[in-house]
Parts: C-alpha cells; structure tokens; sequence
C-alpha cells in the first residue's frame, strides 16, 4: 500500500504526463477541446481513474471511445516515460462536476433575478 503523500504526487504525475501523450499521441478531431480534471490512483496503485472534460459535451462520448481505443498505447507511453515498476490500468471518465456546476449557477442566477423582481 502506498502512502496518501506518494499518491497525491503520482497522480499528479500521471495527470500532467497523460496530458503531454494524449496531446502528441492520439489522434483527436481538431474541433475539440479536452481537459484531464481529475486523477485518482487505488491505494494498492492496480488502477488509475482519469476523468476527463469535453467541450462540445455532445462529444463526451466520442472521445471516450477513441481513448478506450487508445488504451494500449497511452499505458506503453506512460511506462516509458515513468519508468515504475507497474503502471497502474488506466480508465477513464467524462467529469460531469462541470455540467452540474453550470446548472446550479443558472439555477442560483434565476432565484437571483426573481428576488429582484
């Protein structure tokens, strides 16, 4: 088991050198705009859950998919950049905390503007 510290770093690694390979690597529509928001590796660092933002978010999907398809390649990449004795298995994601977050701030906009009236 891994100490709360060393995860909080490897996260943190994974997430700026997943970014970098995603960036060089995949090949992604050029309409789309991706965001790696999140990143949290077990304890027993057997797996790493990457959530991810899509701007359009119709095309969440889509992207997810070609990442899934990707898989292989991005974990090879990642091993040989970090050079650990195991790279946990990568799954990744859509973030809604984005989405819902817009709706509350429209929400909170609208009982605003009611007050007001």
């Amino acid at each position: 088991m891994a100490s709360l510290r060393r995860i909080q770093k490897l996260n943190r690694l994974f997430q700026k050198e997943l970014s970098k390979i995603i960036l060089k690597e995949v090949d992604l529509p050029q309409d789309i705009f991706i965001t790696l928001t999140q990143v949290k590796t077990s304890s027993d660092l057997s797996e790493t859950k990457v959530y991810i933002s899509v701007f359009p978010e119709k095309k969440a999907k889509t992207i997810l998919d070609i990442l899934k398809r990707n898989i292989y390649t991005l974990q090879k990449s990642l091993d040989r950049k970090l050079r650990m004795r195991r790279i946990p298995k990568i799954v990744f994601f859509e973030d809604k905390g984005a989405k819902h977050q817009e709706e509350v701030e429209k929400i909170l906009e609208k009982i605003k503007k009611n007050e007001q009236d």
